[in-house]
C-alpha cells in the first residue's frame, strides 16, 4: 500500500527474475482494477515484442512511464507524475513470459493536503462571555486534525478551554483580559499540514442601554426634522396654489362698470331717437326736463321730487366734449306756439 500527496510522484515496484525454462516473449502488463467490480480491468501501459505502448488510458497519458527504459533487465516498475486523487485505486503489474506467469497487486491512495485554512471568531468578545475560535481547511483529505495554540505570550491555552480536534473548535470559557491574544491554528493530515491565525481582544461588556436611548433620540429629532420640512413644503404648495387660483379668477356674474360719458351718450341717444319722431302735440312734456340733468350712475333722483322747470331757452350743453352731435330742442313760447 503506497499513501502519497496529490501533485507528487509514486513509484511502484514490479521487479522479476527469468527462469532458464522461460522462453516466449518478454510481455509486462499494467492495469488498473476498478473499485466496482462490475466493471473491467484497464490496461494502462504495456511492453511488449521490445515496444512500449502506454495510450489505453487517457486519465494518465502524459503522466506514466516505465521507470527502466529497458524492462528486459528485471526491472517492470511504473513511475507515475503530478498525482491527481482520481489516481486512488488498486494497481495490478503482470509478467508474462512462456510458460512462467506473475503477477503483483498495489494500493495506491492520493490524498490531498489541507489547504485554504481559516480562522474565526464566534461569540462576543466580551469579558465573562464564552468565546469559540473556529478552525476549517476547505481542502484536505480525511483524517484531519486540529490543533490550537497560543502565540503571543504564554504558548499555553487557558486553563478553562477545551479543545475538539476533530471539529477544530477551541471554546474559551468566562472569557477575559488574559485571554487576549494571538491564536495559532495548525491542520494536519497523514500528507501535510496547513495553518492559520486569528487575534482575539477580550474588552468590557459596552453599554447597550446608552446606546439604544441615544438611538431612540436620534431616531425622533430625526422624524421631527423631516415633519418639519414636509409642514413648510404644504405650506408653500397651499400659498402658491392660492395665489394663482385668486390671480386667474374670472367673475362672469359682475358686468364691467360704466362710465359717466358713456351713461350721458347712452341718454342723448334714447332722446335724440325719441325727438326725432315728436310732433308739437307731444313736445310738452320733453320741454319740461332741463337736459343738463341727464341721469348718471352716480345720481338717481328721488321719485317724489318734482323736476324744476328750465326757462324757455335752454342752453345747449357743449356736444363736442361729449362726443355727440348737437340737437336742435323744440321751446314753447309764452303764448303757447312752438320755436
Amino acid at each position: 500500500m503506497f499513501e502519497k500527496a496529490q501533485g507528487e510522484k509514486v513509484t511502484l515496484p514490479c521487479t522479476f527474475e527469468l527462469s532458464e525454462e522461460d522462453e516466449g516473449p518478454l510481455d509486462i502488463e499494467w492495469v488498473l482494477i476498478p473499485a466496482d467490480n462490475q466493471k473491467r480491468e484497464q490496461i494502462i501501459i504495456m511492453y511488449a515484442v521490445d515496444r512500449v505502448y502506454n495510450h489505453y488510458y487517457a486519465g494518465l497519458t502524459g503522466r506514466m512511464q516505465f521507470t527502466n527504459l529497458d524492462p528486459r533487465s528485471g526491472d517492470g516498475s511504473l513511475d507515475i507524475l503530478n498525482l491527481k486523487a482520481s489516481d486512488t485505486g488498486t494497481y495490478q503489474c503482470k509478467v508474462k513470459k512462456a510458460p512462467g506467469v506473475q503477477s503483483k497487486k498495489i494500493q495506491l491512495t492520493v490524498l490531498v493536503k489541507p489547504a485554504r485554512t481559516k480562522c474565526s471568531i464566534e461569540g462576543s468578545q466580551e469579558i465573562g462571555k464564552d468565546v469559540t475560535l473556529k478552525c476549517v481547511s476547505q481542502e484536505g483529505s480525511p483524517l484531519l486534525s486540529y490543533d490550537w495554540r497560543r502565540v503571543s505570550g504564554t504558548q499555553n491555552l487557558p486553563a478553562t478551554s477545551v479543545l475538539n480536534k476533530n471539529t477544530g473548535e477551541l471554546l474559551l470559557k468566562n472569557a477575559s483580559r488574559e485571554h487576549s491574544g494571538t491564536y495559532s491554528c495548525v491542520a494536519t493530515n497523514r500528507v501535510g499540514t496547513d495553518e492559520c491565525s486569528v487575534e482575539l481582544n477580550v474588552t468590557p461588556p459596552v453599554n447597550t442601554a446608552g446606546i439604544i436611548t441615544g438611538a431612540i433620540i436620534g431616531t425622533l429629532l430625526g422624524l421631527s426634522v423631516l415633519c418639519s420640512i414636509i409642514f413648510c413644503f404644504c405650506k408653500k404648495h397651499r400659498e402658491k396654489k392660492y395665489e394663482k387660483e385668486v390671480h386667474h379668477d374670472i367673475r362672469e356674474d359682475v358686468p364691467p362698470p360704466k362710465s359717466r360719458s358713456s351713461t350721458a351718450r347712452s341718454y342723448i341717444g334714447s332722446n335724440r331717437s325719441s325727438l326725432g319722431s315728436m310732433s308739437p302735440s307731444n313736445m310738452e312734456g320733453y320741454t319740461k326736463t332741463p337736459y343738463s340733468q341727464v341721469p348718471s350712475e352716480d345720481f338717481e333722483r328721488a321719485p317724489t321730487q318734482t323736476p324744476a322747470f328750465a326757462p324757455s331757452k335752454v342752453a345747449a350743453p357743449n356736444l363736442s366734449r361729449m362726443g355727440a352731435v348737437p340737437v336742435m330742442i323744440p321751446a314753447q313760447s309764452k303764448d303757447g306756439s312752438i320755436v
